[in-house]
């Protein structure tokens, strides 16, 4: 099977690149660029598969699809943590969340080998999800939770939150009176919930308020340790493929 990789960032290539050997699949081929790749499309036969960040260094890669028509499959890697990922599930093979998870890579790349040897054409889905991204409407995020206290409901504005997170298969909420609540909802779930202008995912356990970062502290491997005004039950770790867009984030 011939499969590439198309990502800006050097370091996440080539951990993709590993990760890949892992589950039998080689991608020799690593772009980084826009105008790399359509130059590459230009003289190579096109893969069967490629891995596509959104956001390169000089540009949105949908730019390739644009100079250039491509039959190949797609599954995307992104940073993007807001509804319009949805779009990705129903138009291309599958999306991968950074930092990408050894699981979620496998059961990818899975999903392609079971549609073979289906030829998918993908160009024309392109449009649809780039307008998502590009453009999206006007929608209505979570303003409060209900979550359950004894025999009783108790509701959690949105502001009064200060992280979310995963722990031993449940989810929590972490207010800033100092308390934890489980929600019936994963993280992943929460996705398309939370204002993406307040939220962000620092890694697959945390989501933290931008309203609650009391300090941010170089940490080991190139990554961020976040400390909130109140929660300290855990280290916040900012995981290191997800620094820049935490950064760009911030301003």
């Amino acid at each position: 099977m011939n499969v590439i990789i198309i990502e800006d960032e050097k370091p996440s290539a080539r951990r993709l690149q590993r990760m890949l050997k892992a589950v039998d699949l080689n991608a020799e081929t690593m772009l980084h660029s826009v105008e790399e790749s359509i130059a590459w499309f230009r003289n190579n036969e096109h893969p069967d598969l490629i891995f596509l960040d959104i956001q390169l260094s000089d540009g949105l890669s949908f730019e390739i699809f644009e100079a250039i028509e491509i039959k190949s499959a797609v599954i995307f890697t992104t940073a993007y943590d807001e509804y319009a990922l949805k779009a990705f599930k129903l138009n291309s093979i599958d999306y991968l969340l950074k930092p990408i998870d050894d699981e979620d890579l496998k059961t990818a790349v899975e999903k392609y080998k079971g549609r073979l040897p289906q030829n998918q054409s993908v160009t024309l889905d392109f449009n649809d999800i780039k307008n998502l991204l590009v453009n999206p409407i006007e929608r209505e995020y979570k303003k409060r939770f209900s979550v359950k206290v004894g025999q009783h409901l108790k509701l959690i504005n949105i502001e009064d939150i200060e992280c979310i997170y995963s722990e031993n298969k449940g989810t929590y909420v972490y207010t800033s009176e100092g308390r934890n609540y489980l929600l019936d909802a994963t993280l992943d779930e929460l996705e398309t919930e939370l204002e993406p202008d307040v939220f962000f995912r620092i890694s697959r356990k945390f989501y933290v308020n931008i309203n609650a970062i009391k300090d941010m502290v170089s940490y080991t491997n190139s990554r961020l340790q976040i400390k909130l005004n109140r929660f300290n039950d855990h280290d916040i770790i900012v995981a290191r493929e997800r620094v820049k867009d935490f950064k760009n984030w911030l301003e």
